[in-house]
């Protein structure tokens, strides 16, 4: 296995300081974080995050990302951005710059649930889907549909079903521990054998579910909230003993949303749960 960090976790470090510090680390790969964003009074996960590429005027700043990325001795496990399966512009532009990056794969969104009906939800995006599969094979890159809760592709059964018969080799689903504590949640092995093929890569976040309120009624109202890796709900230990059961061993990519522990202590601290999880004994830097 190889291990990189999503920027959209690492908010106060500009590029070139999350490449600094990320190689400095021991890990193998960055995961670019790549969108317009609002500004904000201090750096934040989603608004003001100092680790974001824009998307606009992104061809401008390509050679900057692959001179940041590989002059810190760091790979591309792929590129994060949000841009939606449905902006065939913009879809394009973001599998154009995966190819010039030589990153490899970039992540699409998916529709939100309440966009529209579902059958039609899911029936246009997969029409967006062929679509983009066959860019992306005209590039040589891959696209990826997230297990995201709120889309229409929450779990790996809805998402197997958008993606199958379609080229593995350019679409892809990356299965998402964290997401899957709020919705979508499948025994792993199974939806690891389940998507096949199509299992092209892996986020690692945790999450727990903590009483917010109280009903009418008197019932309880629980909310999710972002967890270190160590102290959510979701078993990571069992994550990864699914993944070497079913011969895993591409790219695990961590977003750490939990503020727990300062941000260098929480990237180097997962770095080295998740080494010893697998079974990696690499000398810690």
């Amino acid at each position: 296995m190889r291990f990189s960090v999503f920027t959209a976790s690492t908010p106060q470090w500009s590029p070139a300081e999350a490449a600094r510090h990320l190689a400095a680390q021991g890990w193998d790969g960055i995961e670019w974080r790549i969108t317009d964003q609002e500004p904000a009074a201090e750096p934040g996960f989603w608004a003001g995050n100092r680790a974001t590429w824009p998307l606009r005027g992104l061809e401008d700043h390509l050679g900057d990302i692959a001179r940041i990325t590989r002059g810190a001795g760091l790979a591309f496990s792929g590129l994060g951005s949000y841009v939606p399966s449905h902006d065939r512009a913009d879809v394009e532009r973001m599998l154009a710059a995966t190819a010039a990056l030589g990153a490899g794969r970039v992540r699409l969104t998916m529709p939100r649930l309440g966009a529209g009906r579902y059958p039609e939800l899911f029936a246009t995006t997969r029409r967006d889907l062929e679509w983009a599969a066959e860019r992306a094979a005209a590039l040589g890159v891959t696209a990826l549909v997230e297990l995201h809760h709120g889309t229409i592709t929450a779990s790996a059964s809805a998402a197997l079903r958008l993606v199958d018969g379609i080229d593995p080799a350019h679409v892809g689903v990356i299965h998402d521990l964290g997401n899957l504590v709020i919705e979508g949640h499948e025994d792993h092995v199974s939806a690891f054998e389940m998507l096949g093929p199509y299992l092209a890569h892996v986020h690692v976040k945790n999450v727990v579910w903590r009483p917010a309120g109280t009903r009418p009624d008197g019932s309880t109202r629980w909310a999710p909230e972002w967890a270190p890796l160590r102290a959510g709900q979701a078993d990571v230990a069992a994550y990864f003993e699914a993944l070497a059961a079913v011969g895993y061993d591409g790219w695990v990519t961590v977003e750490d949303f939990s503020t727990a522990l300062p941000l260098a202590e929480r990237t180097r601290d997962n770095l080295a749960y998740l080494r010893a999880l697998a079974g990696d004994r690499r000398r810690q830097p």
